[in-house]
């Protein structure tokens, strides 16, 4: 990777892990629901212009509802859940939890599309299970409150709806314009979420502190847009097993965030949890690259 590639990954990853921390923010003051429902509506009229203005394509009806299903369990149920989840938890632990969702595309390949999975491939969903088993039993032990058990379970939640929605969505993935498919999934997250709020968190917040709107921009412009603008490019600039590797650096570097940035304390069983989870993911990411040839 030269430096060009080097730079883009490095930036990559920074705004990527950056999520985690701006959510954690943006929940302290306003309810989850209402923020991300607020987020993807103003978000979806500028993928709009985006859209128009690079003249993006429209998806046959097939792929418009993979994008619609991508939006409704990929996009907008993974990050309702995860939001929900960094109410409660820190936001370090929920981005290492959702970093587990190639676990769970390669076990539901397995499972449901019959894609056979090299030895190592299953000795990396083994190892990458145990250490969220760790994470979750350590901290178990340690005295789970409630209000941080359903943070976990809301945690893999999310990672399993991405995992669904990415599924689905796999077999449009070489057709569908780019800004096409980020505007349907948008638009389809802003309604799920204006939907979830109205039900679950009563009315609008109504006031909000600069740090907060400063975060809900962020989310929105830097990570909304531009971080999914450059993951596309990075995907050109280096090859794509150094891209699977590269976002493996995301949950770590958000926990060192949260630490930082939020007070967010991490414990020992969480780092060891949290690599071992890590190392998992690698091994499944290097027998897949392999078995590709």
């Amino acid at each position: 990777m030269g430096p060009g590639g080097l730079v883009i990954g490095g930036a990559f990853v920074a705004i990527w892990a950056s999520a985690f921390t701006v959510a954690g923010v943006v929940v302290r003051e306003w309810p989850p629901l209402w923020s991300l429902a607020i987020r993807f509506g103003c978000t979806a009229p500028i993928l709009l212009l985006i859209a128009l203005a690079f003249r993006s394509r429209l998806p046959s009806r097939p792929d418009a509802a993979r994008v619609a299903l991508l939006g409704l369990f990929g996009m907008g149920g993974y990050l309702a859940l995860a939001w929900l989840a960094m109410a409660r938890i820190p936001t370090g632990l929920v981005a290492l939890i959702c970093a587990t969702t190639p676990l769970l595309i390669a076990a539901g390949e397995s499972a449901i599309l019959k894609k056979p999975l090299p030895p190592l491939a299953w000795a990396g969903l083994a190892i990458g299970w145990s250490g969220v088993a760790l994470l979750g039993g350590l901290r178990a032990l340690d005295g789970l409150e409630a209000a941080e058990a359903s943070g976990f379970v809301l945690a893999i939640g999310a990672a399993a709806a991405q995992a669904v929605g990415l599924l689905i969505y796999a077999p449009a993935k070489g057709r569908v314009d780019m800004w096409a498919a980020s505007l349907g999934q948008t638009a389809v997250s802003a309604l799920l979420c204006l939907l979830l709020a109205l039900l679950l968190e009563g009315a609008m917040p109504r006031s909000a502190s600069w740090f907060t709107l400063g975060g809900l921009f962020w989310s929105m412009i830097v990570v909304g847009i531009g971080g999914y603008a450059l993951y596309f490019v990075m995907l050109r600039r280096v090859p794509t097993s150094t891209a699977s590797a590269l976002q493996l650096l995301a949950p770590p570097l958000a926990a060192v965030f949260g630490w930082a940035l939020l007070g967010e304390r991490l414990y020992v069983s969480d780092v060891v949890g949290g690599l071992l989870t890590l190392g998992g993911l690698a091994l499944l990411l290097r027998a897949r690259a392999h078995a590709r040839g």
